[in-house]
């Protein structure tokens, strides 16, 4: 009797601490939080539970604020060390990327993404984002106000293209 009760407490405890955490695998957002503060992204591999419409210092912990452009005009290439200081590249209505491509600004999707040091922090089907990966996949932590687009980058595990 006290081995089942046993068993089927940490049942239930493991259960309560499975899919709480930024880019913990889900399928609906009660997989992510009970009080409806994450969401499950279902577009990614197997559900990431993520926060959106984040800004720096509001993701938890073991998480980075990043931004996605879903929308570049990449056609118009720009350079974030020297856009608005030395060139304009882009038009007052955009930013220039990381990844060096004018976007709009109205187009920037803020989604919490787990950090990470290396692939082996991320899930399977997911990649460990480093500066490089960010200029060729996309998405780029949020700068602090007054910091350029591109300093103190923190990597994040996002889906692999």
């Amino acid at each position: 009797m006290f081995v089942r009760v046993t068993l089927l407490a940490c049942l239930a405890l493991s259960a309560v601490a499975c899919g709480n955490e930024i880019g913990d695998s889900c399928s609906i957002g009660t997989d992510c939080s009970n009080d409806g503060t994450r969401i499950c992204d279902t577009n990614s591999p197997g559900g990431y539970c993520t926060v959106i419409g984040c800004d720096v210092g509001t993701c938890p912990e073991e998480a980075v604020c990043v931004r996605f452009f879903p929308a570049t005009d990449s056609n118009r290439v720009c350079d974030v060390e020297t856009e608005d200081r030395t060139e304009n590249n882009c038009t007052g209505d955009e930013v220039c990327t990381f990844s060096g491509t004018c976007a709009p600004r109205n187009a920037e999707v803020r989604f919490c993404m787990k950090t990470c040091e290396g692939n082996g922090d991320c899930r399977d089907a997911y990649e460990c984002r480093d500066a490089d990966l960010m200029k060729e996949h996309g998405g780029e932590p949020v700068p602090e106000a007054g910091e350029a687009t591109g300093s103190n980058l923190k990597s994040f595990c996002a889906a692999s293209p």
